[in-house]
């Protein structure tokens, strides 16, 4: 069966090489899931740009590791979750907050209400529960904030779908299991 390889460099396109090189020049490698997303240039440079493009947008960057957490999670993809929990604890968080960030148990009420609304958003296809909804904006969030949430809900299901589709190593510290959906 085909799925998707993580690619070296003299394995990609020209656009290819200097996306990953502009990668190893700011991370010191090229993560197995971009290697892996590097099948097509176009994808990839799409991903980088959106995922810039959102981290400059109204969430924090501990708060957008929540959702990272939160939607992996749900996905039972191993490699995010091991990526997100690695970036969130370089972010402050220890390792039983992110544990409660991926199960929506957050006793931070912001981290709760972005977390617990990007769960239903991934475990419902897309619609979350008018309560999440009022939940995330009581806790002091917008409407600019509810589509930036689904932008990186988006996000976050693209790389589970390329990990789940793909056959590479976890090139992060594992993430601890916290119930039977996680995937190797």
């Amino acid at each position: 069966m085909k799925v998707l390889k993580a690619l070296s460099n003299d394995q990609v396109d020209d656009q290819t090489k200097i996306i990953f090189n502009n990668i190893q020049q700011k991370v010191g490698r090229v993560p197995n899931l971009y290697a892996t997303i590097g099948n097509s240039s176009n994808l990839l440079s799409g991903f980088l740009q959106f995922d810039e493009s959102l981290s400059k947008g109204i969430f924090s960057r501990s708060e957008q590791e929540a959702i990272a957490l939160a939607v992996s999670q749900s996905n039972g993809c191993a490699y995010c979750l091991s990526a997100h929990s690695a970036m969130a604890k370089m972010n402050g968080f220890s390792e039983e907050q992110t544990l409660e960030l991926r199960d929506g148990t957050s006793k931070n009420i912001k981290l709760n209400a972005i977390t617990n609304l990007a769960l239903e958003i991934t475990e419902n296809k897309g619609k979350a529960s008018s309560a999440a909804i009022e939940n995330f904006f009581a806790a002091g969030y917008n409407e600019a904030a509810f589509a930036e949430l689904i932008g990186l809900v988006s996000l976050r299901i693209m790389t589970n779908y390329i990990y789940t589709n793909g056959d590479f190593e976890i090139d992060f510290p594992k993430a601890q299991f916290i119930n039977e959906l996680v995937s190797t």
